[in-house]
This record gives C-alpha cells, sequence and structure tokens, in this order.
C-alpha cells in the first residue's frame, strides 16, 4: 500500500518553521462551544463505559432524522452504523460488500484513502475520468466503459475531494440506474454534504436509491470542525448496516461516548455555526478564485467541500515537484495532484480549511513561484 501523499508533504513541512500548511483538510475553526461541553459533561456524569457497537440509540435516531429531513434518505435507526470517523465507515462498508479480488471502480482523481483501503482489503481498482469539460463530475458512459467482470462496487464523493465538483441529482440518478443494472453496489462518501456555495446540501445519491444498492457515508469532522472527534456514520440498507456492526466489534468495537454525545449536540444544537463556517469558506473560495485568475493559473472552482484544484503544468513542474519545490524555496505545503490520481499529474491541491491570513498569503507565494518558474511560452 502506497502511503498518503497529502501525509508525506505534512511530515516534511512540520520539520520547516513558520510553513504554511494548505496540503491537508484540517478545518481552521474550533469545535462549536455547545458540542465540546456537552462532551465534558457526558465524561464528568460517567458516561465513559462501552456503548452499542452502532452507536447510543438516541444518536442514531437523530441521525435517521437528519439524512431523511437534510438528505433525502428514508432510513430508520437500524439503518444507521456510527463509525469512528467517515474513513472507518468506508473500510467496513467495502469488507462488508467485497470479497478479495474483487474490483472496485474509483474516479481520477479521487481521495487516495480509497485505493489505499482497497490495497488493504486485497480488492482491485478501475479507475475512471473525470473531465472538467463535466465539471469534474462522473459520467455513466466512461464509468460503463471501465467495469469489469469483477466490478463490484461504484465509489462516488460528492462534494468532492479533491476537487470540490458537486454531482446533480439528475447524474446520481443515472449513476443509480446504472448500478442496478450491472448489479453494482454504490458507496457514496458525502461528508462535505452541507459545505457547498450554491444551497446548503448536496444532493444525496441514497435519495434516488429504491432497490437498496446504496450506501451513504458521512462525517461530523468537516461539518462540526470536528475532525479529532472520529465520529462519522454510514447509511445502509438493513442487512449490509447489520454487516458492518458486526465487523466493527474486532477493529475498533465502538466509538466513545463523549464523542457521541458531542456529535448529538451537534445535530440538535443551533446550526448557525455550520452557516457561518460555510460562509467562511465561500468567501475563501472567492477570494482564491479571484488571485489564480488574475494570475492567469488555471483550476477548478469548486462548487463545496473546501478544496482548489490548480493546474500547475506551465511551471514546466509536475505536481510532485511543484509541491517539494513550492515547500522548500516559498514555505507553503500543497497537496501533490498525482496523490489523487493519475490524471493530477500537472495538478496540486489547495485547502480552503487554513486561516484567510495564511492562506491568501500561501497562495500568493503559489503565484509568485508560478511567475518565477513558469515556462515561455
Amino acid at each position: 500500500m502506497r502511503r498518503s501523499g497529502i501525509r508525506e508533504v505534512f511530515d516534511l513541512a512540520s520539520t520547516i518553521p513558520g510553513a504554511i500548511h494548505l496540503e491537508m483538510g484540517e478545518p481552521s475553526f474550533e469545535t462549536p462551544a455547545h458540542i465540546r461541553r456537552a462532551a465534558a459533561d457526558a465524561a464528568d456524569r460517567g458516561f465513559t463505559k462501552y456503548t452499542p457497537n452502532a452507536g447510543i440509540p438516541e444518536l442514531r435516531e437523530a441521525l435517521a432524522r437528519k439524512v431523511s429531513a437534510r438528505n433525502g434518505i428514508d432510513a430508520s435507526p437500524d439503518q444507521i452504523v456510527v463509525t469512528p470517523g467517515g474513513v472507518a465507515a468506508l473500510y467496513g462498508t467495502l469488507l462488508a460488500l467485497c470479497d478479495p479480488g474483487d474490483e472496485v471502480l474509483i474516479s481520477d482523481p479521487a481521495w487516495p484513502n480509497y485505493r489505499m483501503i482497497a490495497a488493504l482489503q486485497h480488492l482491485d481498482v478501475r479507475r475512471f475520468p473525470l473531465d472538467p469539460a463535466d465539471g469534474m463530475c462522473p459520467r455513466a458512459d466512461l464509468i460503463e466503459e471501465r467495469m469489469g467482470e469483477r466490478s463490484k462496487v461504484l465509489v462516488l464523493n460528492s462534494p468532492g475531494n479533491p476537487t470540490g465538483a458537486v454531482t446533480s441529482a439528475s447524474t446520481l440518478r443515472e449513476l443509480v440506474d446504472l448500478a442496478v443494472t450491472y448489479g453494482l453496489w454504490i458507496v457514496s462518501d458525502e461528508v462535505y454534504d452541507e459545505l457547498v456555495f450554491d444551497g446548503e446540501v448536496a444532493p444525496s445519491a441514497g435519495a434516488h436509491d429504491s432497490h437498496g444498492c446504496v450506501v451513504t457515508v458521512f462525517s461530523f469532522s468537516k461539518t462540526y470542525a470536528m475532525t479529532g472527534w472520529r465520529v462519522g456514520y454510514a447509511v445502509a440498507p438493513p442487512e449490509i448496516a447489520a454487516l458492518l456492526t458486526k465487523a466493527q466489534e474486532p477493529i475498533t468495537a465502538c466509538v466513545n461516548g463523549p464523542a457521541q454525545m458531542g456529535a448529538l449536540a451537534a445535530l440538535e444544537g443551533p446550526q448557525d455555526c455550520v452557516a457561518e463556517m460555510r460562509a467562511a469558506y465561500r468567501e475563501r473560495r472567492d477570494r482564491v478564485v479571484e488571485l489564480l485568475t488574475a494570475g492567469g493559473v488555471p483550476h477548478v472552482e469548486p462548487q463545496g467541500a473546501f478544496y482548489v484544484w490548480v493546474d500547475v503544468s506551465s511551471s514546466g513542474l509536475g505536481g510532485v515537484e511543484f509541491a517539494r519545490r513550492l515547500l522548500e524555496d516559498f514555505g507553503v505545503a500543497v497537496a501533490p495532484g498525482s496523490a489523487f490520481g493519475s490524471c493530477g499529474e500537472a495538478f496540486v491541491r489547495v485547502s480552503l480549511a487554513a486561516a484567510p491570513g495564511d492562506l491568501y498569503e500561501g497562495v500568493g507565494r503559489l503565484l509568485r513561484a508560478m511567475t518565477e518558474w513558469r515556462c515561455p511560452p
């Protein structure tokens, strides 16, 4: 298994004093105070024991209400499994759905952890391209072309990492129809569902699933700035939710109790904190897009999440070399595009999650580097 290229840059940047970190999807916001208080109160009153594998009942009930109201997924609490972060939900779901040697369809570019999970589980990966002409959203015909006899799962991600693309409801409906036609499962990673710049919530694949073929993964990490709390959840057909719950026992047993109480407070408490963070990311997006456009640097304008996919090919450097030199010469860490797939060789990913001062300074240095290194026409 290849290590994540994002983490490799992060580790190197951590050795450079004063480096600006634009490589990690780490919100600059603190976890809202009411969430922290709820977890602290739970610990103080002794809520520190084992919980049910699938999560405490009141949290699963609240999550069932949330996905129905916000995501259009009609689910009962027994279809909800609370996991140690969204990545654990992804890992456990693929473990429940696949056997070694099965094929998983993953976009190029895509979050590298999908490929890492597949490697650990001895699954074969088939990549399908995302094209700027399609808004970096998946196309059913391109996926169909790349399917094999052992294709078992189609992994979707919207809002997307690293591109910020938001897949439309009509496209998601086509992809669900494709899955039904070929007997595929869809694992839909929607951990950025509330972080969209046009509206309040992204369309969900699960809202179009009448055949029980979609497992949807969400997280508290990005929406509520709770990355270190490690609380995610999967919404699955009952038989898959039961398998995921069973598989969680020998891996992590359960999510810690105080974190679950914090998550419950996040859902049931005021949501203005989410709106404020969404507005801040939108403002950062707009400013960074403005800077890149003025500097003549091609990029994909994100519609959600908090990343900008930047084309650095005019520097004459590949994404890995560009990221290395940007860090060493200008003190700015960005994620090399090749970490996300071969289609990202000429790109880097810039995270909008950094504090505005660091973000704008970092992008300014990136633009100076592009000017200094740019190949003559």
